[in-house]
């Protein structure tokens, strides 16, 4: 019954869209389709309240949990409601990091910005000839999913010139602005890199003030997942041996970007777990250091200018069976490559080396993928919406 009645409302939003006008003062902002409250909608956003434009324009939000706490005057709107579809045929902005589903209409006086996500490591949509995606394999379909979706959009944020170049192509972008000045979500970044503001986060965190903290954020692999549309969480580090040497001088922070439910009680008071809905940008505020493979994270936390470590155990396999890389990551990365646990933690505990070997990959990565990062973005990015 409720998918019969959602699929109603689908159809009579679909007629009703085209006769219903755009109010160019209202705002429709979303992040991950609704799961959180992060990324680069929410620094446009919260630039918007810092300047009190808040109160200017009618800020709509959508959630599949409204109770998400968010600043300023906003409305909280859950996904797929009658509501949802109501400000979906108002709104004269769209600031959303993701596509959207296919039934969405955008209509000609909508004004769509695209922030996405993060900087295409891996080949992505176009780009792709082979899927194996949590049990989807049909790449055409994906690709005219994507076709569907992205012509839509009239402007898409890069964090550099390596991205713009690469959405021209994987979302057939070629003659539509890419804004490329860095990511609004990294402002935070620059402007709260403090002592005073990082010693804050950990509280807020619940994290301990007496210990280093290493952050763990790998990405998920296509083909392991529990069920269709649903990863694992894929890791091999050995966390009782990193506990038994580490635990002296560090704690570990798991940040996940899958679903999966995992028993940490064995490492408590060493591994703190944090899960889609929080926002990554203070993980890594309070993070010494940052352990990932393949994941984007890399290009944001190269802003802190912190020792990076990456635990490619499946390189061969990620590179060559699931996705391929747009970069070559065994000359790129910012930081050296490991295989093995026993290899991650004698480069976390002779570090100064691990640096010290590391810092010329890393000076080059700051140029090549960072330039244009600065307090600023989400400004930028709202003036562009304001036609300044």
């Amino acid at each position: 019954m409720k998918q019969l009645i959602k699929n109603i409302t689908i159809q009579i939003y679909k007629v009703l869209t085209y006769l219903i006008p755009v109010n160019k003062k209202m705002i429709i902002f979303q992040s991950s389709n609704g799961r959180n409250y992060t990324g680069n909608p929410r620094y446009i956003y919260e630039e918007m309240v810092r300047e009190g434009l808040d109160q200017e324009y009618e800020c709509i939000w959508f959630f599949f949990d409204t109770s998400i706490e968010v600043p300023g005057k906003c409305k909280k709107i859950r996904n797929n409601y009658f509501p949802y579809f109501w400000y979906l045929m108002r709104a004269g902005i769209w600031v959303f990091d993701s596509r959207q589903p296919l039934y969405v209409r955008k209509k000609k006086h909508i004004t769509y910005i695209q922030t996405w996500h993060g900087t295409p490591l891996k080949k992505l949509a176009l780009d792709m000839d082979r899927m194996d995606m949590g049990g989807s394999t049909d790449i055409e379909n994906y690709h005219e999913q994507f076709r569907v979706t992205c012509k839509d959009w009239d402007y898409l944020v890069s964090q550099n010139k390596f991205s713009t170049d690469i959405f021209r192509s994987c979302f057939a972008f070629k003659d539509r602005p890419i804004l490329q000045i860095g990511y609004p979500r990294n402002d935070i970044l620059i402007n709260d890199n403090s002592p005073a503001k990082i010693r804050e986060y950990k509280e807020k965190l619940g994290l301990p003030l007496d210990k280093k903290i290493i952050l763990y954020a790998p990405t998920w692999r296509d083909n392991e997942y529990s069920e269709k549309g649903k990863y694992k969480f894929a890791s091999k580090l050995d966390f009782d041996k990193a506990k038994e040497e580490l635990s002296d001088e560090y704690i570990f922070i798991v940040k996940y970007l899958v679903s999966d439910k995992i028993d940490w009680t064995p490492y408590k008071g060493f591994v703190y777990t944090f899960d889609e809905t929080k926002d990554i940008a203070w993980l890594y505020l309070v993070s010494d250091m940052l352990i990932t493979d393949y994941s984007s994270v890399m290009f944001d936390y190269a802003v802190l200018d912190r020792p990076m470590l990456f635990f490619t155990y499946d390189l061969d396999e990620y590179r060559d069976k699931l996705r391929g890389f747009n970069i070559d990551i065994e000359k790129e990365a910012p930081g050296p490559l490991l295989y093995t646990s026993d290899e991650v933690l004698d480069a976390i505990e002779h570090l100064d080396e691990t640096i010290e070997n590391s810092k010329q990959r890393v000076d080059a990565f700051h140029e090549t993928y960072i330039p244009y990062e600065c307090e600023n973005s989400s400004e930028k990015v709202f003036n562009m919406m304001q036609g300044k």
